[in-house]
């Protein structure tokens, strides 16, 4: 690398903020979040969940994040789903945000506790009408010998709610990750990202920054 890269390099690397390793990685999570949502096209808040058999074979899919607070990340699915069985099985998770835009991705880790049936009573009915029906309808994860069975059985759920209220089903509700780890990753200049770490211990957050 020549003198003059070198420089260019130093200059660029300068003018980027490092990730405050004083941050409380909440407060940090929202701000980023807020910052997704100003700038990201469509569904900031999805995000990678993975979970994991008790064997170890992992799985992951998107999901969307409906709730955060300092309890936790909470999503919500078919508690028969194959991250449903699996979860039943092994509490243990990982969550991934990726936004390109903003050149910044956040992991966490931890496990999963349900919500109350309230929560997931309001949650549920928030959803539109379809999204509803569509839950009822759905085994998720289930083999579907025919799409026109599903498209069915949804035309059955609304026939039979056409004058009531949709009942949340039993199998469909929420999870809650609490966080034991935070990872803050922000793109910078020729690949010299900055990683910070968050980790709980004994109730305490211990930070430190990473290689790239």
């Amino acid at each position: 690398m020549t003198d003059h890269s070198s420089a260019h390099m130093h200059e660029m690397a300068q003018n980027e903020t490092l990730i405050d390793l004083a941050a409380d990685p909440f407060v940090l999570f929202a701000e980023w979040m807020h910052e997704a949502e100003k700038s990201e096209p469509s569904d900031p808040n999805a995000m990678t969940l993975a979970t994991s058999t008790p064997d170890g074979h992992p799985s992951a899919r998107i999901v969307l994040l409906k709730g955060a607070d300092r309890r936790g990340f909470v999503f919500y699915t078919n508690q028969q789903s194959r991250k449903g069985d699996e979860l039943a099985q092994n509490p243990n998770v990982a969550l991934l945000f990726h936004w390109k835009s903003l050149r910044r991705q956040i992991r966490i880790e931890g496990a999963v506790t349900p919500v109350t049936p309230h929560e997931a009573d309001a949650y549920f009915a928030s959803r539109s009408r379809i999204s509803r029906l569509g839950a009822i309808a759905s085994d998720q994860s289930r083999p579907l010998a025919d799409r026109a069975l599903f498209e069915a059985r949804v035309k059955e759920a609304e026939t039979l709610y056409a004058h009531t209220d949709i009942p949340r089903p039993d199998n469909w509700s929420g999870y809650r990750v609490t966080p034991s780890a935070f990872e803050f990753w922000q793109e910078r200049p020729y690949r010299l990202h900055d990683r910070a770490r968050w980790v709980l211990q004994a109730g305490m957050w211990s930070t430190t920054r990473l290689y790239p």
